[in-house]
């Protein structure tokens, strides 16, 4: 299983130690390194700024929010970064939400499968580079229909260095996880749990039989997200993961409508669920920081003892998941690798 890094978004401004931790895994042979965006810093810029000082890892965004940028825009940037990098970028894309996606970039949300689909057609037409780029769809229709009508179908003036620059999907739900099998290269899970492999298969090989679906499970890729805490008392593990998980069940999306919230409830935490909702959007963070129970978080990470999280790390071996993607201080980074053996 491969090794990857998220440098993950800035809160108020960049993370500390960005720099060292990105070195740190060139030398430790890790696969990737990743960059995210919410509703702050940009994902693309952070990448090519860092990703200048490496040579060998692969670059990737998880997620590039599809509401920040038009498809043409994204193809744009993913031709770009692909050069500057010489063939390393790797472009994963995501829905977002409603709350970001219209209170933030002023888009309409609804339907957001029919949405990627679109948007990824379109991307893979602008990096094929066979013919000025037409697309007849429901939400990025090229040339843009009305306005001054001198809109003119266009070939982009660069060539790919990649005509197939890799494309993963951000996902949590079974459809858009069977979307991400069908049509692209990778699937970027975030709290992924062992528990739910059997789950996530199906999902994936209802994408995989569709016609048209670009591969198989065996060359299909699933770096996923998961912390990583190597400390011999698993409840003060527990405690450096809590607040991230309280933050997406409770404050990542409406109480009507979260993702996140929705995937714990299937991972069978529900009632748990619904009591983190509940304080954290009554402004009770540190009640419902603590409601998270270690179960959970034992479910979705790694923590404990270095044998503990060797013994663990089998199981994770034996899912569909290709690549741990982990988030650490540069000091740490040595001792995850050692307790992963």
């Amino acid at each position: 299983m491969k090794l990857g890094y998220h440098t993950g978004y800035w809160s108020s401004g960049p993370p500390a130690g960005v720099t060292d931790a990105i070195a740190a895994c060139e030398r430790l042979g890790f696969d990737s390194i990743w960059t995210a965006e919410a509703y702050g810093s940009d994902c693309l810029t952070p990448l090519a700024w860092w990703g200048a000082a490496t040579s060998t890892v692969r670059l990737g965004t998880n997620v590039m929010q599809l509401s920040a940028r038009t498809p043409a825009a994204t193809a744009m940037a993913a031709m770009t970064l692909d050069h500057l990098s010489g063939g390393r970028f790797v472009l994963g894309l995501g829905a977002s939400g409603p709350q970001v996606v219209e209170g933030w970039y002023g888009q309409p949300y609804p339907k957001p499968l029919a949405r990627t689909r679109e948007y990824v057609a379109i991307v893979r037409k602008i990096l094929a580079r066979d013919e000025p780029v037409t697309f007849d769809g429901e939400f990025y229709p090229l040339p843009h229909r009305g306005g001054s009508g001198l809109g003119k179908a266009l070939k982009s003036t660069v060539h790919p260095l990649r005509t197939d620059v890799p494309i993963m999907l951000g996902a949590e739900g079974p459809k858009n996880v069977a979307l991400a099998a069908e049509i692209c290269d990778g699937w970027l899970p975030m709290f992924f749990s062992p528990k739910m492999d059997g789950f996530y298969r199906d999902a994936l090989g209802e994408g995989f039989a569709r016609p048209g679906a670009r591969r198989t499970l065996d060359t299909f890729e699933v770096p996923t997200f998961v912390p990583i805490v190597p400390l011999d008392d698993v409840e003060a593990a527990a405690d450096l993961v809590r607040p991230s998980i309280a933050l997406y069940i409770g404050g990542m999306g409406a109480k009507s409508m979260n993702f996140h919230a929705n995937h714990f409830g299937r991972l069978g935490y529900e009632a748990e669920v619904a009591k983190i909702q509940e304080l954290y959007l009554s402004g009770r963070k540190p009640e419902a920081i603590a409601a998270v129970p270690t179960a959970l978080v034992e479910d979705i990470a790694l923590i404990g003892s270095p044998a503990k999280i060797r013994d663990e790390l089998q199981l994770w071996e034996s899912t569909v998941v290709t690549s741990l993607i982990v988030q650490a201080p540069p000091p740490l980074l040595p001792v995850i690798v050692d307790a992963l053996g």
